[in-house]
């Protein structure tokens, strides 16, 4: 690759936290990636087209109102929808466990 990874980072619903998502995309920085912040209230539907828009590696979903199961399966099938094949998509927030089990 010739060029640092790219990564978005995004807030998606109505969760107003994005303390830790600032963080993260701060981190991200320091190593040397490229960060894209969406800032708060996003949609899927958003989030695929900023991905796309971006020609990102990675998608970074911070989600702490409990919608998780409702907005990762919604992404990856945008995704699928919009053939971003190659993007990595990952999140992290409040998501407990057992859910996690779930969508890997």
């Amino acid at each position: 690759m010739n060029r640092p990874i790219r990564v978005l980072v995004a807030k998606v619903g109505l969760d107003g936290h994005d303390r830790g998502a600032k963080v993260i995309a701060s981190f991200l920085r320091d190593a040397g990636m490229e960060v894209i912040y969406t800032g708060l209230r996003q949609t899927p539907e958003m989030v695929v087209n900023a991905a796309l828009q971006e020609d990102v590696d990675a998608i970074g979903v911070s989600i702490l109102s409990g919608a998780h199961n409702t907005v990762f399966p919604k992404l990856l099938q945008l995704m699928k929808e919009k053939d971003l094949k190659d993007v990595l998509l990952t999140g992290g927030g409040i998501i407990p466990d057992d859910d996690m089990k779930k969508t890997q």
